[in-house]
C-alpha cells in the first residue's frame, strides 16, 4: 500500500514541478490549480520530513 502511494505522490510531484518550469520557461503564470496542489506537496514533504526527523531523534535519545 505504502508503494503505490509513494508512487502516486511522485508522480503527483513531479507533475506539478515540470509543469511550473515550463510554465517558467515561457514566461506564463501557473493556473491557480497548480499553485495550490505544489503548496500542498510541499507542505506534506515538510510535514514529513520534520516527523521523521523527530522519530529519529525520539530513537536516538531514548536508547
Amino acid at each position: 500500500m505504502f508503494g503505490a502511494i509513494a508512487f502516486a505522490y511522485g508522480l503527483l510531484t513531479s507533475f506539478v514541478l515540470s509543469g511550473a518550469a515550463r510554465n517558467r520557461k515561457l514566461q506564463r503564470p501557473n493556473p491557480r490549480i497548480l499553485d495550490h496542489v505544489g503548496h500542498v506537496c510541499f507542505g506534506c514533504s515538510a510535514a514529513l520530513s520534520v516527523l521523521l526527523f523527530v522519530h529519529a531523534g525520539q530513537l536516538y535519545f531514548a536508547g
